[in-house]
């Protein structure tokens, strides 16, 4: 079952029928005779009516029915563990699952974190609140002020009325201060012009401990008037000037702090007013005190840093006073931000309120209030349930980290084997076997492992079998190639001769041979052995011996055919054979005899000029070896021929390796191929024709597998030197 799991693949108790379960188990057998003696005794009560016996007998039927429910839950049970654990994945998957301890913690971190920045945001809203809040009613205040300045005769008038306005806004924040300004503005009021008295200097009340009071109104504070947060510093000059220098405000906070006051600024409504009144509300202790006594905030520090406006140096400095704001240390210290303006340029900072808030403050202020007899609230309920989940979620996280740790050891031990098992095979021991735990993936795997080491050792020896086998076939074509002639004869002028042999595997059946058979005779040989591998080999080893003994004694092709097919039949197996064709070039005479034993045909290439024809000459005659007859139609059908030679002549022995490979859609090379290619390129040197066949004929093939050996031998009459007269004689005279 390709692409299963081996469990999966092979057949195991898991994959039984049901009915083999129903029938051929005790637990089947027990279901269905508890089921039998069920109906069995409920039928007889229904005919008969209620007796004790039947009732027994039913009992022990529904106990034997409970037994085999129980029996098979178990194994259904057993069965879905074992088929469900059986991956390492879903193992994995259960380890990482279970050891959740770090994102549980990161879920924690990350509630704990919304939780506190909820309540930052919380205190830093209801801290800004307040402030604008504030500026409002001094905004309210300051505008109520110079409405009623507006009506005074009289410096006294206006100075009275500054006093009074002191107190009343000193009762409700302690430090407050006002001043009177005299300003020239034309603002647009259809309000008519009261005649106010001018003021030829400020009037000016209230303690003014935090900042100095302004001596007039910068000019970007228009009719409309202004209502914002101020800064000031209470430390030394050169501890500002370090502050203005680092651009962190909180630097110097050994020397001075930062401190905020809000400051309103209003102009009477009238169309050339005369003064403008400036209020003032430090935010000092008192402020701080009443803004915890309201919210369970406090104020710490405060940081400013200019803004990209390029708000100027604060106003004014003070000496730095203890403050008395009580605070427990046991709340967290977020951040609020709000923008302070320059009071003499109008440019936006940026302030940094580190302010102190109380989870449990807060939370108690913004939970629902109850009665004193009432029970719990809403809020607090959902507080109890969100602790009890809490404890909950640790103790299951605890429970999971056990279970993941057990499993992870579970998994981490059989992988630590398969790792030793891994290193004993990498150091060459195929024996070693790894201890198989259980029968899940991991102890597959481990039998697995068993078996592939096993099957390795096997296949190391195949491998050294067969790299010695690889090196005797080596050996083997290194001598069979030894038997081939290594380079044409020289001693025959007037021909020219080139070979080649390619075998299909390491050793072939091709054989070829020159024979020099006396002055101007020489002897061309070519044959194919049946088969290809080691035992044409031998035979091709045999014939080369035979060959040399019979062309020393028969002068003639077809002697020599006849009598080498009498003793090759005799010891040839008898489903092997050999074509061969043996050709004697005689130069005195200009002819070559030749004979052909089931062969392929010769290519003869005519001498002339201009367009070459070649003709393929086929002979008669049967393969060698084939035990028939004692040898009789062999010798009848074998035919001699005696062909002319001229110069110019060329001729192409080959085996059926070069004619009949094939490309990959199965087409035969063939012997006209070979024609058109001797035609085409006969005008070339001897080796370069040669390689072009070749190539000619891979490029044929393109890229198919070579079936068969590939062996051909050229031959080409060249002008055959003519003997003097007085050598001639001397020939003769030796040959008698």
């Amino acid at each position: 079952m390709k692409g299963q799991p081996y469990a999966l693949a092979r057949r195991s108790p898991d994959h039984e029928s049901l009915v083999h379960l129903l029938l051929h188990t005790l637990g089947g057998r027990v279901l269905i005779g508890g089921a039998i003696i069920r109906v069995i005794a409920w039928a007889i009560q229904r005919v008969v009516g209620p007796s004790a016996l039947i009732e027994a007998v039913g009992s022990i039927g529904t106990l034997a029915l409970l037994g085999a429910i129980g029996y098979y839950t178990w194994r259904l049970v057993s069965i879905a563990r074992r088929r469900f654990l059986w991956r390492v994945r879903r193992k994995l998957i259960l380890s990482f699952i279970f050891v959740g301890l770090v994102p549980a913690f990161l879920i924690i971190a990350f509630f704990t974190l919304c939780g506190l920045f909820l309540f930052g945001s919380i205190s830093s809203y209801v801290v800004q609140m307040r402030l604008e809040r504030l500026a409002d009613q001094m905004r309210s205040a300051a505008a109520i002020t110079a409405t009623e300045l507006a009506r005074a005769r009289s410096q006294a008038e206006i100075g009275r009325e500054v006093e009074q306005t002191v107190r009343t806004i000193a009762m409700a924040h302690p430090g407050a201060s006002i001043a009177v300004l005299p300003v020239q503005r034309a603002c647009a009021s259809e309000v008519p012009d009261s005649g106010v008295v001018l003021l030829t200097q400020p009037l000016r009340g209230g303690p003014w401990t935090h900042v100095p009071p302004p001596d007039a109104l910068p000019e970007w504070i228009g009719c409309s008037g202004f209502s914002g947060v101020m800064a000031y510093w209470t430390g030394s000059s050169s501890a500002l000037s370090a502050l203005a220098a680092t651009r962190f405000r909180g630097a110097a906070a050994a020397e001075g702090e930062v401190r905020l006051f809000i400051r309103s600024v209003a102009v009477p409504d009238s169309p050339r007013p005369r003064f403008a009144v400036v209020v003032d509300v430090p935010l000092e202790d008192a402020f701080r005190r009443r803004l915890r006594e309201d919210t369970g905030i406090g104020l710490r520090h405060v940081n400013v840093r200019e803004g990209q406006t390029g708000a100027g140096p604060m106003l004014g400095r003070r000496q730095p006073r203890r403050s008395d704001t009580v605070t427990d240390g046991s709340g967290f210290q977020p951040p609020a931000f709000l923008n302070y303006t320059d009071w003499s340029t109008g440019r936006i900072g940026e302030a940094t309120l580190l302010v102190e808030a109380s989870v449990t403050d807060l939370y108690s202020r913004l939970a629902p209030t109850r009665g004193a007899e009432s029970g719990p609230t809403l809020g607090e309920r959902l507080l109890l349930v969100i602790v009890i989940i809490g404890v909950l979620f640790l103790v299951i996280q605890f429970v999971a980290l056990l279970m993941g740790l057990a499993l992870a050891r579970s998994i981490t031990g059989s992988v630590h084997e398969l790792f030793v098992g891994t290193e004993r095979v990498q150091l060459g021991d195929f024996s070693h076997k790894i201890r198989i735990r259980a029968r899940d993936q991991l102890g597959e795997l481990a039998d697995s492992f068993n078996s592939m080491t096993a099957r390795l050792g096997e296949l190391l020896a195949e491998m050294a079998e067969k790299k010695r086998l690889e090196e005797e076939l080596r050996i083997a074509r290194e001598i069979q190639m030894s038997l081939l002639p290594q380079n044409p004869p020289t001693s025959m002028p007037g021909l020219m001769l080139t070979a080649l042999c390619h075998p299909a595997r390491e050793v072939g059946g091709d054989y070829y041979d020159f024979l020099e058979l006396g002055p101007n005779r020489l002897g061309l040989l070519i044959a194919d052995v049946s088969g290809k591998g080691t035992s044409a080999a031998l035979y091709m080893a045999e014939l080369k011996g035979l060959m040399l003994s019979l062309s020393e004694i028969h002068r003639s092709p077809r002697e020599l055919l006849i009598a080498a097919n009498r003793i090759i039949s005799g010891n040839l197996d008898s489903r092997s054979f050999i074509t061969m064709t043996y050709a004697v070039i005689d130069l005195d005479a200009m002819t070559m005899t030749w004979a052909r034993a089931g062969h392929t045909p010769l290519i003869h290439l005519p001498a002339g000029k201009g367009a070459r024809q070649a003709r393929v000459l086929v002979t008669g005659g049967l393969v060698l070896g084939l035990k028939l007859d004692n040898g009789e139609r062999f010798v009848s059908l074998l035919e001699e021929v005696t062909t002319p030679l001229v110069p110019g002549d060329l001729f192409m022995f080959f085996t059926d390796g070069l004619s009949e490979q094939m490309n990959a859609a199965e087409e035969l090379f063939g012997e006209g191929r070979l024609a058109g290619l001797i035609e085409q390129h006969c005008d070339l040197p001897f080796d370069e024709l040669r390689e072009r066949i070749v190539r000619e004929v891979r490029a044929f093939a393109a890229g198919a597998a070579q079936h068969d050996d590939m062996t051909f031998i050229l031959l080409r009459v060249e002008d055959v030197p003519s003997v003097p007269a007085g050598e001639a004689l001397v020939e003769e005279v030796a040959a008698v």
